[in-house]
């Protein structure tokens, strides 16, 4: 039986500020377009959290029946490592997609019953990033899904669930924020290419090679900045994020650097925090 703090540790944290970050992104657009409901914010923080715990315990039993997880750098995998059975990891992921799937229920009812057929991609998405029998995890797709549902979805969605209409402001925020997302599953990625690619597991780190990855985590990195210089024009308190900038500078010299290998493992950490630094700021120059 698994402890509580190997449970919290197989819930992956240093991964979870791309659940929450969004939905403070999306909460400041909402501010700014002056139809701010708190309760409803909330209710979407509670459904990205958890979604995103359902999915890291996800991939940690798909990977770990599989064998993908058995030799890793990495922070702990619950199954993989044989700390908890894998019947328990499944069960909480399921319970974790089920308590999402509530809660998104309450926001569809006060908004609109599309929400209901977005929450249904969403949590498909998350099964079947390394579930199934053809996981599209395993086909370099891992990035393409980071971006559209921790990026455009969590940020867009956030703003219709509160206002009931779709500023363009919403898909303009969306965009640098998948981009950090995408940066914290490269960075993942980077770390595991030799065991991915031992175990047959096609991550787009693995297809790209190692130099061109870190070029695409540089660049996920620094190009969230470019679009604050974009949004500043009819929007000029938006320049405070550019004050999370220095926070992009040592996990990108570690990885342009060469770090491979346990030497990546502060990269997810830093890069959680400049995301959560990005949104932050760039959520209150949304608001003013």
């Amino acid at each position: 039986m698994a402890t509580l703090s190997q449970w919290v540790a197989g819930s992956r944290p240093r991964t979870l500020p791309a659940s929450l970050v969004p939905v403070v992104v999306g909460t400041g657009v909402a501010v700014g377009e002056g139809g701010a409901v708190w309760w409803r914010a909330a209710l979407a923080a509670f459904v990205a959290l958890v979604l995103q715990i359902g999915v890291n315990y996800s991939n940690d039993y798909s990977d770990g029946v599989r064998g993908t997880d058995e030799e890793r750098v990495g922070p702990l995998r619950l199954v993989g490592s044989k700390v908890a059975p894998p019947k328990q990891v499944l069960a909480a992921a399921l319970a974790c997609f089920l308590a999402a799937a509530v809660a998104g229920l309450v926001l569809a009812a006060v908004t609109t019953w599309w929400l209901l057929l977005v929450g249904a991609f969403a949590i498909l998405a998350a099964w079947f990033y390394t579930g199934g029998k053809t996981p599209y995890g395993y086909r370099a797709l891992g990035e393409v899904s980071v971006f559209v549902f921790f990026g455009l979805v969590a940020v867009v969605g956030t703003v219709y669930v509160q206002v009931e209409r779709l500023p363009w402001e919403a898909w303009g925020a969306a965009v640098p924020i998948g981009l950090l997302a995408c940066a914290l599953l490269v960075a993942n990625n980077l770390r595991d290419i030799p065991t991915d690619r031992e175990s047959g597991k096609r991550t787009l780190a693995v297809v790209l090679g190692g130099p061109w990855t870190r070029i695409l985590y540089a660049a996920c990195a620094a190009l969230p900045f470019m679009f604050v210089l974009a949004l500043a024009a009819p929007h000029p308190w938006v320049l405070l994020a550019l004050l999370a900038a220095p926070l992009s500078l040592p996990p990108t010299q570690k990885v342009l650097h060469g770090a491979s290998g346990a030497d990546l493992i502060p990269v997810l950490g830093e890069t959680g925090r400049l995301q959560i630094a990005y949104g932050v700021l760039l959520a209150i120059g949304l608001a003013l």
